[in-house]
């Protein structure tokens, strides 16, 4: 069985055996997918990245994981293919010879 379809799995079933489907809508995925990324960039606000907990990293990375997991469950999205498409479109909006190296936004690329 596909890998990401088994995380899927074990998060609904965790989600569900507590009957917390019912809070898991769009607009409040969204929101906590934003808070526990606020989370994660917490653990490392005023210190050097490699003085950040790695524990709490993992922690708040798998809480952000976890909700947009669910946000892709709810609208039935392939996540393979969801990160394959934006690869693909990222690939026409900074191609090698203009980006390599370079961290400006596509749109500032000469």
């Amino acid at each position: 069985m596909n890998e990401l379809k088994d995380i899927t799995t074990m998060l609904t079933k965790f989600r569900d055996d507590r009957d917390w489907k019912q809070f898991h809508n769009p607009k409040d995925l969204s929101i906590a997918l934003s808070i526990e990324s606020s989370e994660l960039a917490q653990e490392f606000l005023w210190k050097e990245h490699d003085n950040a907990d790695k524990d709490k990293v993992k922690d708040e990375l798998a809480d952000v994981f976890s909700y947009a997991f669910y946000l892709a469950e709810y609208y039935n999205l392939d996540i393979k293919q969801i990160i394959k498409d934006k690869i693909e479109k990222n690939e026409v909006k900074y191609p090698v010879e203009k980006s390599k190296g370079n961290a400006k936004k596509y749109n500032e690329l000469k």
